[in-house]
């Protein structure tokens, strides 16, 4: 009879544990930028644009990609091409500066007027997502937002068709919750 009840109490513990754990495991499903990669919007011209996810992860998808990211960040330093000991370490200096290259190269190229769009920076890269118009001239936007102080590469995912599939993830795609920080 003790033992029957002993094996009861452990069952109940174990289940209880179960819940517990499982619950910890669904607000690690919360997307958040974990590694505070600059990504904001820039202009909002097009409507209905898919809002891109950007750098939200998951806890698991933010393990997953931990080592990667550090070999990735130190191997510009390693070859000599950076003068930081990781890309990343440039990322906030990079989202100033793009600011004001904006605000250069608007007269020239319209962006504000023509597109919806968001970047992501990381690792001296700028990824460029969001919506279009068909007569906007994406190659010279793109050239001249690589002009940008320490960018390395200029990474295009926009589209001239809010309504197709967007050529990167979506917040909407993901169907997750997102946490802002």
């Amino acid at each position: 009879m003790m033992h029957s009840m002993r094996h009861r109490a452990w069952t109940h513990a174990f289940a209880i544990a179960l819940t517990l754990s499982s619950g910890t495991v669904r607000a690690d499903d919360t997307r958040m930028n974990r590694g505070n990669d600059p990504f904001f919007q820039v202009s909002t011209a097009i409507a209905n644009c898919p809002v891109p996810l950007g750098p939200l992860e998951t806890e698991q998808e933010w393990l997953g990609e931990a080592h990667y990211r550090t070999e990735r960040g130190n191997s510009c330093w390693l070859e000599g091409r950076c003068r930081l000991p990781s890309g990343y370490l440039y990322d906030k200096d990079i989202a100033e500066a793009v600011g004001r290259r904006l605000a250069n190269i608007e007269q020239a190229t319209r962006w504000r007027d023509h597109t919806s769009l968001w970047l992501t920076l990381q690792r001296r890269f700028i990824y460029v997502e969001g919506c279009v118009s068909a007569d906007f001239d994406r190659q010279t936007f793109l050239d001249e937002l690589a002009k940008t102080a320490e960018v390395e590469r200029v990474i295009d995912h926009m589209t001239a068709d809010p309504a197709g599939v967007a050529p990167y993830k979506t917040v909407r795609e993901m169907g997750a919750a997102v946490d802002g920080r």
